[in-house]
């Protein structure tokens, strides 16, 4: 058998000879599309731009290719249009299922007057000003009447995709931005469903009494289309939801009912001859009227969604490139120049005309508004896919076809510029929110957040709850979170509500071995908070579910909304049996590294080797030796400050080791190098801070009869720094440490950091970690907050109207 070619059996003829080199081009040409699509994506992201710029980059390449539109040319066209027109259809479908159309018989919001306001500005001016620029010459009026209601519209989706990825969608710009170009994508694209019907746009035109009753028929079946599907639907859907609850598989038949429920609704209006109903328009009314909540709806957005990103984007971008022909692309038609400048012209200053005004009279900043004008001009694939089809049905000429679709990408690649704009702006008002142990307010209550991958941290978080409090008068709050990786098992186990004591939304997991490894931790950290409750001591129960890709992330939001002065987290390796540490958990040193680098406040990791099993801090009699090594640096003096709050407890027996640099002549030059690849103003005033800080630690808990004991090591370099480690060996069941910032360059540890196994424990805590130390004293290593991160100190859910 010929394994080039396989025959159609009813037509005897080639549909797949890979022998032919424009098949293999083809399969080449949308492997590259994909390929490159994801490199570039990849080099344009610090830009913030989405993947429709990125697509129409390569689509409009590639389609020009002479080679390519010789591929697809003739016959495969025609298939390539009815692939577009499919998922044109899917995608219509779910921006309508993503919207709520309840929201049109409420009495109007800020976000709802914003949207009509610059809907009406901008649709007025766009309609008298394409009117007289001659776009078209083909039905003219209906033309300027489509142009006009594109340019007054916004693509939601990917104004919603840029706010997200840049981390303003909780702000109240954010907030307001994304509801508003909801509403005004809903709004526009439903004038399109019905100017459909009323202005009909085939060639020629059909008589008026002809066109009275086509209309008048589509009418009928829209607004069937519109009752059957907000009547019918929920019941159905509702008893499908009920047969498949959580956590089950879906049943293949009900799935088979619901999938042809959706062609019935999507479909129906169009099948009779006379009707002409675009099938485009006709999904999306299906798909706002249908109801967006429960599990197979939420099932359908998800897969269509999936399979549209991955796949029919950049396959409709290619169509787009390959509709616009660029060999004829009229370089000098002056009135095309004209007509794309005029329309970015009447679409930036519509919409913000219309939200500043509005803005106005509700009060806010003028600036801020202008921006949300700027961002509500965002067009999407609709858009583009409405230009070019107008070029491909020779509406307009091929060179003003393709300005229209610049102007509509255009509106896409500044607003990631201008959600930069918002940030640094609202930057510039905000003030950094400091949360870190140094600078805590003795009068309030101290925040601790404590992770536990398992049963076998139970004992060390214990200690470190007792410890940390110390009898602190105005009482501490201690958030227990279990840090379990969300697996494709234990996803199918969820359940919405009745998960007390979780972060953000509530869930229930019903996977037998996440609930005893819970009920365990819980019984535990209960009973201790029941034990210390009369002493101002508060244990809650936290969740951070999900995998190790965002979990940082979710711990860091949960620290910040619970404003916690710190993080502490199990390191990544586990005790064995003899005590020394396993290779450990990639997943978990991969949450720990991205936390210590964005969490809004200071971080502890704590290396556990047998402070878990000594004796409870709580009981009577028992004793801690702990000890903290004082080097120099924002983060050893964040350790200090965790010091003192260890120091108040009557079982702990704390000694303050100081490392100093020797002062000797010999030594001078070294210092002098060291002082030159830093900078020495810095340098000195990080020593300042370490003295005044060490100074008030000293006469508090170490002069004035705290119980602390202290020592001072003079040292050269970091060989000495080592032997003086290899010293403390065994002295200590805990060693709290700084991890390294601010004097990074030290003398002291400059040398450590060229054979470490674990950066994110710093040069010291590396050390102490190592194999070759005593397997009974535990770490705890502590960075300070640091003010860098994606807003740089800024809170997502910043105000700045």
């Amino acid at each position: 058998m010929n394994t080039t070619a396989t025959k159609n059996v009813c037509g005897d003829k080639w549909y797949l000879n890979l022998d032919k080199p424009e098949e293999a081009l083809k399969v080449l040409g949308f492997i590259a599309i994909f390929v490159i699509r994801t490199l570039l994506h990849h080099a344009m992201k610090p830009l913030g731009q989405p993947y429709l710029t990125t697509d129409f980059a390569i689509g409009l390449i590639l389609g020009n290719l002479p080679k390519f539109r010789e591929a697809f040319s003739g016959p495969y066209s025609t298939t390539l249009n009815n692939i577009i027109e499919f998922g044109m259809i899917c995608h219509m479908f779910v921006m309508g299922l993503e919207m709520n159309p309840s929201v049109l018989l409420r009495p109007p919001t800020k976000d709802a007057f914003i949207a009509y306001t610059s809907i009406l500005t901008t649709f007025v001016l766009a309609f008298f000003t394409t009117s007289f620029l001659h776009y078209t010459k083909t039905a003219p009026f209906v033309f300027s009447l489509a142009l006009a209601l594109m340019a007054s519209s916004t693509g939601s989706p990917i104004l919603t995709r840029v706010i997200s990825n840049l981390k303003i969608r909780k702000s109240d710009l954010g907030k307001l931005a994304s509801a508003a170009g909801v509403h005004t994508d809903m709004i526009s694209t439903l004038f399109y469903c019905i100017g459909f019907i009323f202005f009909p746009t085939e060639k020629p035109l059909p008589r008026p009494l002809q066109r009275f009753f086509r209309a008048l028929l589509m009418f009928c079946l829209f607004l069937a289309q519109v009752t059957f599907t907000s009547i019918v639907s929920p019941i159905f859907l509702n008893w499908v939801n009920n047969e498949n609850p959580e956590g089950k598989p879906l049943k293949g038949s009900h799935l088979v009912m619901s999938l042809a429920f959706v062609v019935f609704i999507c479909s129906f209006p169009t099948w009779p001859p006379q009707s002409m109903y675009n099938p485009i328009l006709s999904a999306f009314t299906a798909g706002l009227f249908l109801p967006n909540q429960g599990r197979m709806s939420k099932w359908i957005i998800n897969k269509i969604n999936y399979l549209l990103s991955t796949v029919f984007y950049p396959i409709f971008f290619f169509w787009v490139g390959f509709i616009i022909h660029m060999r004829n692309f009229d370089i000098g038609d002056k009135m095309a120049y004209a007509r794309f400048f005029a329309l970015l012209a009447t679409v930036i200053i519509g919409k913000v005309i219309g939200t500043v005004l509005c803005g106005v009279i509700l009060g806010y900043h003028v600036p801020e508004t202008a921006s949300l004008g700027l961002l509500l001009t965002t067009k999407g694939h609709f858009h583009v896919y409405l230009a070019a089809l107008a070029i491909r049905t020779n509406r307009v000429k091929n060179t003003t076809g393709a300005m229209i679709i610049f102007v509509i990408v255009l509106t896409v690649v500044y607003s990631p510029f201008v959600v930069m704009d918002i940030i640094k702006r609202a930057r510039k008002r905000v003030p950094v929110h400091i949360m870190a142990l140094q600078w805590l307010d003795p009068t309030t209550e101290l925040r601790v957040l404590i992770g536990l991958h398992g049963p076998h941290n139970i004992g060390s978080t214990l200690n470190l709850m007792e410890i940390c409090h110390g009898g602190r008068e105005p009482g501490s709050i201690f958030y227990a979170t279990d840090m379990v990786e969300l697996t494709d098992e234990i996803a199918a186990t969820l359940k919405k509500g009745g998960g007390g004591g979780q972060s953000n939304e509530s869930v229930t997991i019903t996977d037998r071995s996440v609930t005893e490894m819970r009920e365990s931790i819980t019984a535990a950290v209960n009973g201790y908070g029941e034990l210390r409750s009369g002493q101002g001591v508060t244990v809650r129960r936290m969740l951070a579910l999900s995998t190790f890709i965002t979990m940082a992330h979710d711990i860091c939001g949960l620290a910040d909304e619970l404003m916690v002065s710190i993080i502490i987290l199990p390191f990544h390796k586990s005790r064995n049996p003899d005590g020394t540490l396993d290779s450990g958990h990639a997943g978990f040193r991969h949450v720990n590294r991205k936390i210590l680098k964005n969490a809004p406040c200071s971080i502890g990791i704590l290396v556990d080797r047998s402070f878990g099993q000594t004796e409870e801090a709580w009981r009577p009699g028992a004793s801690m030796d702990i000890a903290i090594i004082f080097i120099g640096g924002g983060d050893c003096r964040e350790a200090l400050a965790f010091a003192a709050q260890v120091a108040r407890h009557p079982a702990v027996k704390l000694s303050v080791i100081r490392f100093l640099e020797d002062k000797s002549t010999q030594n001078a030059q070294k210092r002098s190098s060291i002082l030159n690849r830093a900078s020495v103003v810095e340098q000195e005033e990080e020593m300042k801070l370490d003295d005044e800080c060490f100074a008030e630690f000293y006469e508090r808990y170490i002069a004035g009869g705290g119980g602390v004991s202290y020592m001072e090591k003079h040292l050269t370099n970091s060989s000495e720094t080592f032997t003086a480690l290899k010293s403390l060996d065994g002295e200590y069941g805990l060693v709290i440490v700084g991890r390294g910032g601010g004097r990074a360059s030290s003398a002291l540890t400059t040398g450590l950091n060229d054979w470490q196994q674990c950066p994110e424990l710093g040069p010291i805590g590396d050390v102490l970690s190592g194999s070759d130390f005593s397997h009974n004293t535990s770490m705890l290593i502590i960075q300070q907050q640091r003010t860098r991160g994606q807003l740089e100190g800024l809170h997502d859910d910043f105000t700045i109207l």
